[in-house]
């Protein structure tokens, strides 16, 4: 068994009957990337979040949105200190929760939008600017953020820019029958996940993202991924296209589904099974179905 196999079969002991949602996870931390999930409460949005974290022995940090939260409660704030011998003192900066290596944004959509701001420069450039001074997030750094229905009393949607920052949305789901029913019998998955080992190494994971540059793109493969961004702009149905940067992301995350399946070249398939993740959040949902189903994946 290799080892994405035993990090996948370690998170399916605890995320029951949601192996695509798992395998899709997975494929979003290896592209380097980060993962939205849109979901009802009590689905085990963050007991994925910090299985993942214990399966590829991550820092992990949760950050509990809510309509008074500030960035300085995200990013961290600088206290004047003074010493108790001399007397003099200075300021020292106190880190925030999101010098992480895994931070779970939890219920994002109910933060204002100035809060939901405070995570924009990190998730994109990796580093923070606190009163004039950057500085460096950890090595990886992976933002899962979980958020309600906007359907839901209390939120405040995401704007588009922030949006895009996600490289997947996902949705888990009610569980099935024979799952739930696991679930009802069983142990709690908080003691479960406390129990998790970690299977990939931050520096083993650091390898695996490197196969993900390395995996190779066919120009037929790159021709079929064209076709469909030039699909997106075009199509009346869409207010809006597919960016540039979305089609960067959209390579990526194929890339790293090949490295997943253990290939080292990439397929139109590998395109397929990470399109609605990729899309859906971007342009609308069920946006994926509609494109498959008019851009062939044969010239």
């Amino acid at each position: 068994m290799s080892a994405i196999e035993g990090a996948l079969s370690s998170l399916s002991n605890v995320i029951l009957g949601k192996n695509q949602q798992l395998k899709l996870s997975m494929c979003c931390l290896l592209a380097d990337g980060h993962l939205l999930i849109e979901d009802l409460p009590g689905m085990g949005k963050t007991t994925l979040s910090h299985a993942l974290a214990q399966v590829f022995g991550l820092k992990y940090s949760r950050i509990q949105f809510t309509s008074d939260l500030l960035p300085a409660d995200i990013i961290g704030v600088s206290i004047f200190e003074k010493s108790p011998d001399s007397g003099e003192g200075a300021f020292r900066f106190h880190q925030g929760p999101v010098f992480a290596q895994v931070v779970l944004a939890d219920e994002i959509n109910r933060a204002t939008a100035k809060s939901q701001s405070a995570l924009l420069e990190a998730m994109e450039e990796r580093q923070v600017t606190v009163e004039g001074q950057t500085r460096k997030l950890p090595e990886p750094f992976f933002v899962i953020a979980t958020q309600n229905p906007s359907s839901q009393g209390g939120t405040f949607p995401l704007p588009e820019s922030q949006l895009d920052r996600f490289l997947m949305c996902l949705s888990l789901g009610y569980p099935d029958a024979r799952a739930e029913r696991e679930l009802l019998e069983g142990v709690s998955r908080r003691h479960l996940v406390d129990e998790l080992q970690a299977v990939i190494s931050p520096e083993a994971l650091a390898g695996l993202r490197q196969a993900v540059d390395g995996v190779k793109a066919s120009s037929a493969v790159l021709d079929y991924l064209q076709r469909i961004l030039a699909f997106s702009r075009n199509d009346t149905r869409f207010t809006h296209g597919l960016s540039p940067r979305a089609g960067i992301a959209l390579l990526r995350a194929a890339k790293a589904w090949a490295v997943i399946d253990g290939r080292s070249f990439l397929i139109p398939e590998d395109v397929q099974a990470v399109l609605a993740p990729v899309v859906d959040h971007r342009l609308k949902p069920g946006a994926a179905r509609h494109i498959l189903e008019n851009v062939a994946a044969l010239a």
